[in-house]
């Protein structure tokens, strides 16, 4: 006989239909982590694009939103912990669903641990401004284990510290653009709107940086199961996270620009541009302002990698992926407490044992996040092939359907060859060293994935049909509830 599954319980064991809209989109946007852009990135991206750097966002979203279509044929049918590693396999079969799944957690866990490295570094800075001196791995565990006690605690307090972290950072940041806008006279600048000096080949540059910036803006997908309507709430806040991010990363790369206009500085060459502009309009208070918002954005971040990288995890696990101690959840809190043990703990001993060899917080943010990037690729190229052979078992394939496929591929095959590099090529050369080793690491994690995939489905030879029967029953339960 089946025990009962009380009503505050999904069939998973997580809480159920807890989280509101508002809550939702916020667990997308703190793994977007828009803060972190104009406060750390767009100087990187104007080195490419120049003038045309708002291009370079608006073509970048464009990219992206195809993307997110793509994911939506899925999330308007069905929801589940699994996010996009279920929908994989609901489409392609078992195998490629397996290799997105790794390529998910190696995507949240890297972000993590980069937003984790500029949560040390910013705070560090902070804390020095009144005397304060603390060791960088002090701050690791402070982060980390803030983190997880947030995300094993609460659910709706994980999402809800995020909406608001992010709230006041982007807040802030805003203002400081309008001070700006408001003392170069409201100028509308020309060499922009005109993209002067910029050439195709800098702007398609950009566009690799500015997908970069947008990673992780599926990760609502996660939430199948708390979200309230998650058919409508999950799919919307795929496309309007983008959409929202989309709008601010381009409207501060063209009030940062005007900002730097006349100053005789390069923003291509500019750690902190905010702090300098907070500096420029006399309002260094804003700077210190922004770089606190910028910190606790990064918290977030690592925060909103911790929920979604435990929800994977807990739903391999219940499909004999991995240990079932994996797949349980917390009696009381009903969170996947010992899967986010283990997300938080991967999160912080990483960076920490890098520290602990002699590599810098600095540099390590940097490699993770590039690390980071490869699962995202991969992750977003098999969805949007899984999306037109999906329709098609449904028999609900359309012309258009198979065009959104094809230009969500092409458009992340961009950043493909930004990261890996053409021989020879002076658009995408290859990387130097040590980032030219990336690839093959992550294609040997790949590897060493699939093969433990074929090796557990060699001793449990039910284990994919299993797999496969609990991802259609949590599809057929939404059969009923399509919002088309």
């Amino acid at each position: 006989m089946t025990a009962e599954i009380p009503q505050s319980q999904s069939i998973h064991g997580l809480k159920k239909d807890c989280l509101s809209y508002g809550e939702v989109i916020a667990q997308s946007f703190a793994v977007i982590a828009p803060t972190t852009v104009p406060a750390a990135v767009l100087g990187l991206i104007f080195a490419s694009s120049g003038s045309g750097t708002w291009l370079s966002f608006l073509l970048g979203m464009i990219g992206l939103l195809f993307v997110g279509i793509n994911i939506n044929q899925f999330a308007r049918r069905s929801a589940s912990p699994g996010s996009l590693y279920s929908y994989i396999v609901k489409g392609l079969g078992p195998t490629a669903g397996v290799l997105c799944g790794w390529g998910l957690l190696l995507a949240y866990l890297f972000t993590g641990m980069s937003t984790l490295c500029g949560f040390a570094i910013f705070s560090q800075k902070l804390l020095g401004y009144v005397g304060i001196h603390t060791h960088i791995l002090t701050l690791f565990a402070v982060g980390a284990a803030g983190a997880w006690y947030v995300a094993f605690k609460d659910i709706q307090l994980s999402a809800k510290m995020m909406l608001v972290l992010e709230a006041l950072s982007i807040g802030s940041i805003l203002l400081l653009g309008a001070i700006i806008w408001v003392q170069k006279g409201f100028a509308i600048d020309m060499s922009q709107l005109t993209l002067k000096g910029s050439t195709p080949g800098g702007i398609t540059m950009g566009i690799v940086l500015v997908v970069f910036s947008f990673s992780g803006f599926e990760s609502s997908t996660s939430l199948g199961d708390e979200a309230k309507n998650p058919l409508r709430s999950i799919p919307k806040s795929v496309l309007q996270s983008t959409l929202m991010a989309g709008i601010f990363f381009m409207v501060m790369a063209y009030l940062e620009i005007v900002g730097f206009s006349g100053t005789g500085v390069d923003l291509g060459k500019t750690e902190a541009p905010l702090d300098f502009l907070a500096h420029q309009a006399g309002v260094d208070f804003l700077g210190l302002l922004i770089s606190g918002g910028a910190c606790l954005s990064f918290i977030s971040c690592t925060l909103a990698c911790i929920n979604p990288t435990a929800r994977v995890f807990f739903l391999m696990a219940r499909h004999g992926l991995f240990h079932t101690s994996l797949g349980k959840t917390h009696e009381a809190n009903l969170t996947p407490d010992t899967a986010i043990a283990l997300c938080a703990l991967i999160t912080f001993l990483v960076p920490a044992s890098l520290n602990i060899f002699g590599v810098k917080a600095f540099d390590s943010q940097g490699y993770f996040g590039t690390i980071c990037t490869y699962g995202f690729l991969l992750v977003y190229i098999l969805v949007s092939i899984a999306a037109p052979v999906y329709l098609y078992r449904l028999k609900k394939l359309r012309t258009r359907d198979v065009v959104f496929s094809v230009v969500g591929v092409a458009f992340m095959l961009l950043p493909v060859l930004g990261t890996v590099g053409i021989p020879g090529s002076t658009l995408f050369p290859p990387p130097s060293g040590p980032t030219n080793a990336f690839p093959y690491l992550f294609l040997l994690y790949l590897a060493a994935g699939t093969g433990w995939f074929f090796f557990q489905r060699m001793r449990y030879p039910k284990m994919v049909r299993r797999m496969e029967r609990s991802i259609d029953a949590i599809h057929a339960s939404f059969d009923n509830r399509e919002n088309l």
